[in-house]
């Protein structure tokens, strides 16, 4: 308890200072490039209809109109749902609201309005608003007892930045009036300098602390950046509460935290909560942990994407190093809350490196959670895939909504708000961080300055700035030279860059003002910093090189050994098998592999994609072929060579460097030749699995794709589960091997079965196929099972599995001969 005053009140002693660095808003912003652009606009007429269409059939807006009738005492429909939906009608509020700023849409806000007004009614009148608690006459009693896991303070931090982000576009203040009750009740509950009796919970899911601080901006009210502040300060401190442990990152004190731990998207708004107060006041409070954390992040947890939060079970950090492919979670929230903590890192430092991990996020592991037609979603973006996995939440490709909606709604608010990151400024200095076609209006010296950015990024290298200040001033520019650039992929020594003949050089860059080449400029944190009177039409030039390169992984990324990746600019490529005959596991990048550049139409129009000639792996030798790969955050659009059913086929993007680490695809047999049913397949596996042709290591080999009955279990009157192959034509067999999944040795639910029989049909049905007496139907682990009968023709097989009492089953692979 100690402890928590002594931070508390040393964070509050703090002056609030004007930000040294501040963002130049969205609204300030611009962009008309051939990249983003598109995407902006596709996200517009797509992406934001979509998803209020989908809180529409979901309920989730209906439940604002359940609260409302509770508290006017009058009939209205139920509650549906979960705690957590009121916050994705609030994202996608924010999202409307930027666009609004970009293009006037009387109808959008229109919409708005109402939306705006069916909130305000179901929000109770001391300012409580939380529809789940309302609609169900909870009472004030039960209010923030459940925090940990209610997300009443998530629920309330995404209506602050709904609130701010609609007063900035339509300078309106009906939901900012309907954010401010909230955050006044939440100063009135928790902030101990208005409350002795304050509250000791802190947020089970972070991201209030983002919106306190976004509310303290517009309305410069002290109290919401005191609770933002007191918020952290009190997180890990067991004052006179139960800790909620590392997955919350409330496992110790947040001043002594040192590594990136937990659920990654509470992570990084937790992150982003902490930078966004340093950034304000100035103060040197969180340093220590922020900077210690972020380079633990960057140094040992981040893929080459940007993407963070390795891992499926906890949608979060795994130990550092811990970077698989086939099985990396990343989640788009991930994406998106590691994008904005480090803009506020380098608001509260001037540095451009967390700008180039930005940017690695933006263009790779945010971009790639959104379709093309803008309707269609990613949860997880792993970085391989067998094409048969169900990896996205129970579907093998993209989907329309899931039942938690939080990353559809999250991309909704995120892309139209980039124009925000492009550019940033203090008070004598313009810092151009993004390079995005794009002009500009900011404030230096007390006086405006006009910017005009041409490019063709990330295509092309070439930039230019026109700066046209309203009157002559001397001020800087802060040009970002990216790290990409200047041969360092990630700032840490995750990932570099090599050549067959060792360590690859990326070429020179130029920049010049006004023709004249400044050799070499002032460089200052990773900016080329440009110091001279600037006049109206000045003119800033930049060229940077731009070439594929190949990227490897630090020695100790297991996962990654003996394997390389292709980046061109800030994109990380992917090979598909639409692109590559249908299979991407059998191929190679050695070392002796040439690649080319190719500006094609595919996947999106004036793409840059990557022509390899390097070898392909088959059963019966090896050939010199070419191969393509596409930008990472373009996969997955173009359906799937395997399937016409719209699932997503083979991709990678860490490719081997020799033939010994490619994986070989089989020869057909009689069961890759079968079409497989299943009487009951959990979401995230695949009946697909079974005749893959891929044989596990082990019983519990979690590295190949699978089938379980999961969540069924044997009982002593369960009936059993089944798998089917199915023929076109009569087969004829004599013998059947199953390989089972059990995990019962690593905490799993799935476990051997009690026994397992073969059936074929009999014209009514199924009869038993009889098995050679000396052999029968054995049950081990670590092997493939076996049973051989007398000779059967058929155009169907099935397999009949009794599962063990209170214990699954699954299946890596059936094989039949």
């Amino acid at each position: 308890m100690l402890l928590a005053l002594a931070v508390a009140a040393t964070v509050a002693a703090a002056d609030p200072a004007k930000p040294s660095i501040e963002p130049v808003p969205f609204t300030s912003v611009k962009i008309t490039d051939g990249f983003w652009a598109p995407r902006i606009e596709t996200n517009r007429t797509v992406t934001i209809p979509a998803c209020f269409k989908q809180c529409e059939e979901t309920g989730r807006i209906a439940n604002f109109d359940s609260a409302a009738a509770v508290l006017a005492d009058k009939p209205g429909p139920s509650f549906k749902g979960n705690c957590y939906d009121d916050s994705d009608v609030y994202k996608v509020m924010e999202g409307a609201a930027y666009s609004l700023s970009q293009r006037p849409d009387p109808e959008l806000d229109a919409y708005l309005d109402r939306l705006i007004t069916k909130i305000a009614a179901a929000q109770e009148p001391d300012g409580y608003l939380y529809t789940i608690a309302t609609a169900n006459k909870r009472g004030a009693d039960a209010r923030w007892k459940e925090e940990q896991w209610s997300h009443e303070t998530y629920c309330a931090g995404h209506l602050f930045e709904a609130a701010v982000a609609h007063h900035q576009a339509t300078g309106k203040s009906s939901l900012l009036d309907v954010a401010t009750k909230v955050a006044d009740l939440l100063v009135a509950t928790y902030l101990p300098s208005a409350n002795p009796n304050a509250r000791k919970e802190v947020p089970g899911h972070q991201e209030v602390e983002i919106g306190l601080v976004r509310l303290y901006r517009i309305t410069k009210k002290q109290a919401y950046l005191d609770l933002a502040r007191h918020f952290l300060a009190a997180r890990g401190v067991a004052d006179g509460r139960a800790l909620y442990g590392e997955y919350c990152q409330d496992h110790a004190p947040l001043l002594e935290q040192r590594t990136a731990v937990g659920h990654s998207v509470r992570a990084g708004y937790l992150y982003t909560g902490m930078a966004d107060v340093a950034a304000i006041t100035g103060e040197s409070t969180f340093d220590a942990p922020l900077d210690a954390i972020w380079k633990d992040c960057v140094g040992t947890k981040m893929h080459i994407t940007g993407g963070i939060g390795a891992h499926a079970h906890n949608e979060g950090f795994g130990d550092g190093y811990d970077l698989p492919n086939e099985s990396a979670y990343l989640e788009t929230c991930a994406a998106i809350a590691n994008c904005l903590w480090n803009h506020r890192m380098f608001l509260r430092s001037g540095d451009a490196a967390p700008i180039d991990v930005l940017e690695r996020t933006l263009y790779n592991g945010m971009l790639s959670g959104v379709s093309l037609s803008g309707d269609r979603f990613f949860y997880p973006n792993p970085l391989a895939c067998d094409g048969m996995r169900r990896f996205n939440h129970g579907t093998n490709g993209r989907a329309a909504w899931f039942g938690c909606a939080c990353c559809p709604v999250n991309v909704a608010r995120f892309v139209p708000s980039i124009g925000g990151y492009v550019y940033a400024s203090s008070e004598s200095t313009l810092y151009a961080n993004l390079f995005v076609q794009s002009e500009a209006t900011v404030r230096l010296n007390g006086s405006d300055v006009h910017v005009t950015q041409t490019t063709d990024y990330p295509w092309g290298g070439k930039i230019e700035l026109v700066v046209d200040p309203s009157v002559e001033s001397t001020f800087t520019v802060a040009v970002r030279i990216p790290g990409w650039v200047r041969n360092q992929p990630v700032p840490s020594d995750l990932y570099s860059y090599v050549s067959a003949n060792g360590v690859q050089v990326g070429g020179m860059w130029v920049v010049a003002v006004n023709g004249n080449p400044i050799m070499p400029p002032k460089m200052e944190k990773g900016y080329a910093m440009l110091q001279r009177p600037w006049k109206k039409g000045d003119r800033i030039t930049v060229s940077f090189p731009m070439s594929a390169r190949r990227v490897i992984a630090n020695e100790k990324v297991k996962a990654d050994a003996g394997r390389v990746a292709l980046q061109y600019g800030p994109l990380v490529y992917a090979f598909e098998a639409v692109d590559n005959d249908g299979s991407v596991g059998d191929l190679v990048v050695d070392d002796a592999a040439t690649i080319s550049l190719e500006r094609r139409d595919v996947p999106i129009e004036g793409a840059v994609t990557l022509a390899v000639k390097g070898q392909r792996v088959k059963s019966d030798g090896i050939e010199r072929t070419t191969f393509r790969a596409v930008p990472y955050a373009l996969w997955a659009n173009r359906g799937n060579a395997r399937q016409a059913d719209g699932p997503v086929g083979e991709m990678a993007v860490w490719m081997p460097r020799t033939n010994d680490a490619a994986r070989v695809t089989p020869p057909e047999t009689l069961a890759s030749r079968a079409a497989v049913t299943a009487s009951h397949t959990w979401a995230s596996d695949t009946e697909w699995a079974t005749n893959d042709r891929r044989m596990p290591a082990s019983s519990a080999d979690g590295s190949i794709a699978r089938h379980t009955f999961w969540p069924h279990k044997g009982s002593s009157d369960a009936s059993a589960e089944w798998l089917t192959f199915t023929w076109k034509e009569p087969v004829t067999l004599t013998r059947s091997g199953v390989y089972f999944f059990d995990d019962t040795g690593v905490g799993g639910g799935c476990a051997l079965p009690r026994g397992w029989r073969l059936l074929v049909p009999d014209g009514h049905g199924w009869k038993p196929v009889e098995a050679d007496s000396d052999v029968s139907y054995e049950v081990v682990k670590d092997k493939a099972c076996t049973a051989t009968f007398a000779p059967i023709t058929t155009k169907a097989l099935r397999l009949e599995i009794d599962l063990a009492n209170d214990r699954s089953a699954g299946v890596l692979e059936w094989t039949v001969e």
